[in-house]
């Protein structure tokens, strides 16, 4: 007789971050879309802002996930306090950058502003079709 394959999320470690690759990759497109229609929308300063944007949040979810698939692995002890730091430090720089722009003068906030949410909405909406192909494909 043969024993059952193990269940590949619980032996490979892998899957914690085997997203990233398409993610990123969904991210540099939408970093192209947002440069190039802040560009044409208001000017070089809004294509900075929406560059800025999408940078963040690609920056900010990659290490959110990072972190939380290193603390898993090394020490599942660990993944609560290493994930809420990690949650309160980035949010908190991010409502830094976001009160800073607000409170500017500077021509590409409202880029800046847009591309952050939208980035957050790409982001999510492709993380959530990436985990149900993973449960479907089971």
């Amino acid at each position: 007789m043969s024993e059952a394959p193990a269940d590949p999320v619980s032996g490979d470690p892998r899957w914690k971050v085997e997203h990233l690759p398409v993610l990123t990759a969904v991210s540099m497109a939408l970093l192209l879309f947002a440069v190039s229609a802040g560009f044409f929308a208001a000017g070089p300063d809004a294509a900075v802002g929406a560059a800025a944007g999408v940078l963040i949040v690609t920056f900010s979810y990659t290490l959110s996930t990072l972190v939380i698939a290193w603390a898993d692995t090394v020490r599942p002890a660990l993944l609560m306090p290493l994930g809420m730091l990690t949650y309160v430090v980035k949010y908190t720089l991010l409502g830094v950058v976001l009160a800073f722009g607000v409170t500017s003068d500077w021509q590409g906030k409202k880029a800046l502003g847009w591309s952050i949410v939208a980035a957050v909405v790409v982001w999510t909406g492709v993380q959530a079709w990436w985990i149900h192909l993973r449960v479907t494909r089971k």
